[in-house]
């Protein structure tokens, strides 16, 4: 059996050694099969080469290093480095706030603007114009807030009092967003800006610069000479009732107010018994002594109680019958003894005894009496609000019986109050603004324009108006309105003129004779206001229009709380006003 298995081997191990015929390889052309050689059939394969395989291990290694070595860089080299600026870094999406406004003054002088913020870019600083007697009527903001993380909760200027809480609306314009990134101590990394911010609306007031200036250091001046506590002036276009300048003082600052600096000023403020944060010229209310006797000639001409060229005697005071003391007549004082004098005179040199007579009656004299007083002071605007868009103003005060009776326990009216009354005495409260719009109907001969602190569109040549909710102001200046505001005095013409001619007589004849100038005709009337129990103090009043013969503007000044032995009054302060507008801005004067 094993050398079976032999013989096997050999022979098979002689077949796979043996030489093999062509024959056998080779086929006949005459029998090749149908191949596809476009798919590689019929073709004899090729083993790949040793260098593609190489060049593929190459690339391989490489781009396995580079994965390798950057992957150590971040997560060993630079891994902690990379971890801590994540947990510092934080994206905000935050508030741009956007910029106030300008104020302008009627002349585009800016009055209140915007200043870049050293220590912030957040949102800009606000600046006012110093040394012009505008705090209380500008007023001041509360720039926006920010947490203890240095998120805002207050991402807007807060108004805080005046015109620029007035108009707001207007001023404020409209926020944007931007992302911030910042590290753990709030440095900002980087910032991109999603939506730009809307800059406020500009606002043109009718206020010429130059001319407030003036009239706040001339009311400073005179009240620093004659030792007056406080005071109020305003000057404004009869016409229009745009107000060209109006001051008081004392008064805060708006800048020191705005910017929150100095807590000592700021306290010294607000415990003042001066009330510097009161704006006389709407919330002041004042005894308007003799300025009041206008508005009563106006009441006396038109009830024809005495003809005007007819004369009283003012020897220096008038006593009437005490029904409590019949041996102790109740006596009236006049200033002093005027002799005879007409209604025109009587308001030149400012007579008491005969408003006294006029108003009150006294023996044949017809008096108009206490209830037209109060009449005719309503028809000029006194006793309610001026219409002027500034919120807090004071409508005053008419004394009458209902009035007496309800304030003082229900005692009756007695002859002596129309008395004190018709002379602007007793309980009449008035505001600065108040006088000048009525002043401005004598002048213009019987319209009551409303005051407006804004410049009026040039096409608008009558009447006045202010912004409502619905038409505020547009581009710097109000839109226009089919109602201007005004009201009509339906009184003769011939009333308001001998009035007119008794106000030109007191700046050539009587109580304002300071303002008797050559290169100006003035109207005027002077009046001074007892104060208190012991009549110690007072308050001196100018009022007046010009030009005298085509009137343009009024006039009203209040200096408060001053003594009665003084020689600087009121009338000194508008002295100083007309002088300077003389030298540097006489086109008023034309």
């Amino acid at each position: 059996m094993l050398s079976n298995f032999k013989k096997f081997f050999k022979k098979n191990k002689r077949r796979s050694t043996a030489p093999i015929d062509p024959d056998e390889i080779f086929i006949d052309s005459e029998n090749l099969p149908d191949f596809d050689t476009d798919q590689f059939e019929g073709r004899i394969e090729r083993p790949i080469d040793k260098n593609v395989f190489t060049l593929v291990a190459f690339f391989i290694v490489l781009i396995g290093t580079v994965f390798i070595y950057r992957l150590w860089d971040l997560e060993v080299i630079r891994g902690q480095a990379f971890r801590d600026r994540s947990d510092s870094n934080n994206l905000q999406k935050t508030v741009i706030i956007a910029p106030r406004g300008v104020i302008y003054d009627r002349n585009d002088a800016p009055l209140v603007w915007n200043a870049i913020n050293r220590e912030s870019s957040d949102f800009s600083l606000r600046v006012y114009l110093p040394s012009a007697g505008l705090s209380t009527i500008l007023g001041y903001i509360k720039y926006p807030t920010k947490d203890s993380k240095g998120l805002y909760y207050q991402d807007q200027f807060e108004p805080k009092d005046g015109l620029e809480k007035i108009y707001d609306e207007k001023l404020s314009g409209k926020n944007g967003t931007k992302i911030v990134e910042t590290d753990v101590k709030g440095n900002i990394i980087s910032e991109s800006v999603i939506e730009p911010a809307k800059n406020g609306e500009n606002i043109s007031l009718s206020l010429d610069i130059k001319l407030q200036k003036k009239l706040a250091s001339s009311l400073l001046d005179i009240a620093g000479r004659a030792g007056y506590k406080g005071g109020a002036g305003v000057v404004m276009d009869i016409h229009t009732g745009e107000i060209l300048a109006a001051s008081n003082f004392p008064e805060y600052d708006s800048q020191v107010m705005t910017d929150g600096s100095d807590n000592k000023k700021i306290a010294s403020w607000v415990n003042s018994g001066n009330h510097p944060f009161l704006n006389r010229l709407v919330d002041g209310l004042y005894t308007p002594g003799s300025i009041m006797k206008l508005f009563v000639a106006m009441g006396v001409l038109n009830e024809h109680v005495i003809d005007p060229r007819a004369v009283i005697l003012s020897t220096g005071s008038i006593s009437v019958p005490n029904p409590f003391f019949p041996d102790k007549p109740s006596v009236f004082l006049d200033w002093k003894a005027h002799g005879y004098v007409d209604l025109r005179q009587a308001l030149a040199v400012s007579s008491n005894v005969y408003f006294y007579e006029v108003g009150g009656g006294y023996k044949n004299q017809k008096g108009i009496g206490i209830a037209s007083i109060e009449k005719y002071a309503k028809m000029f605007g006194f006793g309610t609000t001026t219409g002027l868009y500034f919120p807090g103003e004071k409508a005053g005060t008419i004394p009458s019986p209902a009035w007496k009776a309800k304030n003082f326990n229900g005692e009756a009216w007695r002859v002596g109050d129309t008395y004190n009354t018709a002379i602007g005495q007793y309980g009449f409260q008035v505001s600065p603004m108040q006088v000048v719009r009525a002043v401005s109907a004598i002048a213009n001969e019987g319209t009551l324009v409303t005051p407006t602190f804004i410049k009026r569109p040039e096409a608008d040549i009558a009447g006045s108006f202010e912004p409502s909710s619905r038409n505020f102001v547009s581009n710097g200046r109000l839109d226009a309105q089919d109602d201007l505001g005004t009201e009509t005095i339906n009184l003769d013409q011939s009333f308001f003129k001998i009035v007119k001619e008794g106000m030109r007589l007191g700046v050539t004849e009587g109580t304002s004779q300071a303002l008797n100038f050559p290169f100006v005709e003035a109207a005027s009337k002077t009046g001074t206001a007892q104060l208190g129990i012991s009549k110690d103090l007072v308050n001196s009043w100018v009022v007046g229009f010009w030009p005298y013969k085509e009137p343009k503007y009024a006039y009203a000044i209040v200096m408060e709380r001053g003594s009665k032995n003084n020689q600087f009054g009121a009338v000194l302060v508008m002295m100083e006003f007309f002088d300077w507008l003389h030298i540097y801005a006489p086109e008023y004067l034309k």
